[in-house]
């Protein structure tokens, strides 16, 4: 009995597949459009996402921000300076390499990030459980392996979780002849 939605012997179909992707790609942007509704003054999705990356992985170069969110370090320069500008990220010297600069998230940076995640998991929680538990189950195992193939790591198991050890907001500045 095929499944509610998919058309019989269209599981294998890369069509199929990718047109089935593409309509819940729609369903996840417009999720994800509603989540930053409260912030969408002060930040873009593509900057929304350079928060999470910083939120998950701390402190970070320019370079390696630039290669995880695959755009080039100027256009990562510019995303990095409007954070700093709306004091949602600072720059900081490296303890360990003086002459390289880290970015950091700021505390109000990080209580977006906490912030529209809630709202966006909330919201996508609504949908998965309208699912009966069999289908929510198989959404598990195909996507995992989507996000695998697509070399996107898993979101974090607690929203509430700990992230990376915040400081306080003056030791994150970089502070000149230091």
């Amino acid at each position: 009995m095929p499944e509610r939605g998919v058309p019989a012997g269209t599981g294998d179909d890369v069509d199929a597949v990718t047109r089935a992707v593409l309509t819940a790609s729609r369903l996840l942007v417009e999720v994800s459009a509603r989540s930053l509704g409260a912030v969408e003054d002060r930040v873009t999705q593509p900057q929304f996402r350079m928060l999470v990356v910083l939120s998950t992985r701390g402190d970070t170069t320019l370079v390696a921000l630039a290669e995880l969110l695959h755009v080039a370090p100027s256009t990562a320069m510019r995303m990095v300076d409007r954070l700093i500008a709306a004091g949602l990220a600072v720059r900081r010297t490296n303890p360990a390499n003086r002459r390289e600069t880290l970015l950091r998230l700021t505390d109000e940076g990080r209580r977006i990030v906490a912030d529209v995640t809630a709202r966006r998991r909330a919201e996508i929680a609504g949908i998965v459980g309208r699912l009966a538990p069999e289908e929510r189950v198989a959404l598990v195992g195909a996507l995992t392996a989507f996000n695998e193939a697509g070399g996107e790591p898993p979101a974090p198991d607690d929203p509430e979780g700990p992230g990376p050890p915040a400081e306080d907001e003056d030791a994150q500045r970089e502070r000149p002849g230091r």
